[in-house]
Formats: C-alpha cells, sequence, structure tokens
C-alpha cells in the first residue's frame, strides 16, 4: 500500500529542531520526499504500524501534527506532478 506522511513539527525551540530532523530521518528511511514535509512510503500493513509508532515515539502531540494518508490500492491512481521535482516510480523496473 502506498503511505503519504504529512508532519509540521513545531521548530521555535532547539527541542523542536531536533524532532523536526528525527521525523524526517524516520520518513527517509521508509520512503521518499516529495516536498519538504511530505513522503511517499510503500509499505505493507506492518510496515504502516511500524512506521507510526516510531514517528509517534518523536514527536510531541502537543506542539505538532503528523498525518498519514493509507492509500490501500493505488491501481488506477493518478498523481499529477508540476515542477521540478519527479518522485520515483515505485511499481517500475529498478534499474542501476
Amino acid at each position: 500500500m502506498l503511505i503519504i506522511v504529512c508532519y509540521d513539527v513545531s521548530t521555535e525551540t532547539a527541542a523542536g529542531r531536533r524532532r523536526l530532523r528525527r521525523v524526517a530521518k524516520v520518513c527517509e528511511s521508509t520512503g521518499q520526499r516529495v516536498q519538504k514535509s511530505v513522503f511517499e512510503c510503500r509499505v505493507e500493513l506492518a510496515g504502516f504500524e511500524e512506521l507510526e509508532r516510531r514517528l509517534l515515539l518523536e514527536i510531541d502531540p502537543a506542539q505538532d501534527c503528523l498525518r498519514l494518508y493509507r492509500l490501500p490500492d493505488t491501481r488506477g491512481a493518478e498523481v499529477r506532478e508540476h515542477g521540478r521535482f519527479r518522485a520515483v516510480d515505485f511499481d517500475a523496473p529498478l534499474v542501476l
């Protein structure tokens, strides 16, 4: 399934800036950054639950916002991209 992770971490304090870096590292370990605070991750259900658990350990719910969108069947889904960034197609052949 495809997971979209969006977050907004308060960076007004040094602790908030550290949380922001830790949240980004968790997301980078699982998916690809498509915008500054938005990641696309291709995972199975267990991977989704693990990702959510790891992210919840990093944020401060009183100051930060975390949203995870689970898209279980992306067949026929359409993503329109505009601008410089082009995401990696998870379903395309891997060429090294």
